[in-house]
């Protein structure tokens, strides 16, 4: 969606993005366990996926920050998935 609407990319792009948006958006409610985890761990997933993709397509290093909050957010992830209870 990014590159259809702020870089004029063509309207087949827009739609791809669009696709994987809502496949994003139904995965987590087709998963068995509770839909607040499998939320919080696609949020983690989902910060390091961004990093990723601005660092090989956009050709945007991260820095320390980015790398270490990215960290701090999957752990965040793990301890609510996977937490004994």
């Amino acid at each position: 969606m990014w590159l259809w609407l702020r870089e004029n990319k063509t309207w087949l792009i827009g739609l791809g993005g669009a696709g994987l948006l809502f496949v994003y958006g139904v995965i987590p409610t087709l998963q068995p366990a509770h839909f607040g985890r499998v939320y919080a761990a696609y949020g983690g997933i989902f910060i390091v996926s961004s990093i990723l993709w601005g660092q090989m397509v956009d050709k945007k290093k991260p820095d320390r920050y980015e790398v270490i909050g990215a960290g701090v957010a999957l752990i965040g992830a793990a301890i609510i998935m996977y937490a004994p209870r």
